[in-house]
């Protein structure tokens, strides 16, 4: 049984930085691509980064780019958003995904091509 389980989130000021996980069970960790979508209230969930299996490839969404880093160890099955420059728009749940195909930017960012999703954990960044 697949399970994602992500944690690190909380309240952070305007600018401030916070570093989520993702620690998988379940699963071949090593040959899945993973990524992490947000969803903030009364707004459909939004692609936020990708990584590829061997981490050889990261897919950003426009409105962390330059700000957001994923990155994965997959010797302990764990993927990190790693959110810097924070801004109260980034306030939401923010959930990691497990991907059982591959493909280029615009397949990552469907929330449809997701296998597995976590339970969320809640980013609120205060102005």
């Amino acid at each position: 049984q697949v399970q994602l389980v992500e944690s690190g989130g909380g309240l952070v000021q305007a600018g401030g930085s916070l570093r989520l996980s993702c620690a998988a069970s379940g699963l071949m960790f090593g040959n899945y691509h993973m990524g992490w979508f947000r969803q903030a209230p009364r707004k459909e969930r939004e692609f936020v980064a990708a990584i590829t299996s061997n981490s050889a490839t990261t897919y950003y969404g426009d409105s962390v780019k330059g700000r957001f880093t994923i990155s994965r160890d997959n010797a302990f099955k764990v993927v990190y958003l790693q959110m810097d420059s924070l801004k109260p728009e980034d306030t939401a749940v923010y959930y990691c995904a497990d991907y059982r195909g591959t493909g280029n930017y615009y397949y990552y960012a469907r929330a449809s091509e997701v296998a597995y999703w976590g339970q969320g954990t809640q980013v609120t960044v205060s102005s």
